[in-house]
């Protein structure tokens, strides 16, 4: 191959490289249009639109917690009274979290459930803890959570807690 060839075929390369690169950066949208027109992936969603079916003959009280690990570098709060729902009833509610710091912060909630039966009737259609917070300094932020109590839950269980435990992932650079 002469001198020509191989920068040709260094070229194709590199055109290659960069768009299969750029591909897979396009897979998430690409997905998620491909989700919403096919409605795959969408269950939780969409069972909320055809969902009518609210008890209203009986309430639950959901109790809220917000904690955070030992060392903290933020606030943590989550809304200051509990919520009586019905089951099949959409809800929401917001957690705080407040950056306490002049550096820029990444961290993550993972939830915990009371009684533990309740985790299997707890849907959650949008939460914060589904992804990371990313704060900037002295950044304060309200968390939604938007959920249902499906109509399974059982009769005899009055009060579910639903708690958070934020993690700190590291320092945003």
């Amino acid at each position: 191959m002469n001198a020509n060839g191989n920068q040709r075929t260094s070229t194709w390369l590199t055109t290659l490289a960069a768009a299969m690169f750029a591909f897979g950066f396009a897979l998430v949208p690409l997905y998620d249009v491909f989700c919403d027109l096919t409605g795959l992936n969408r269950d939780a969603a969409q069972s909320l639109v055809n969902n009518t079916q609210v008890d209203a003959s009986r309430r639950v009280r959901i109790e809220l917690v917000a904690n955070v690990q030992d060392g903290a570098l933020w606030r943590f709060a989550a809304p200051r009274q509990p919520v009586d729902v019905h089951p099949g009833e959409l809800v929401q509610i917001e957690y705080e979290l407040e950056n306490l710091t002049g550096q820029p912060l990444v961290g993550r909630a993972v939830p915990s459930y009371a009684p533990l039966a309740a985790a299997a009737h707890f849907k959650k259609i949008d939460c914060f803890c589904f992804r990371e917070q990313r704060l900037a300094p002295h950044e304060k932020v309200r968390l939604p959570v938007l959920f249902v109590l499906d109509r399974g839950v059982a009769r005899d269980m009055k009060v579910v807690t639903l708690s958070y435990t934020f993690f700190a992932l590291g320092k945003r650079t």
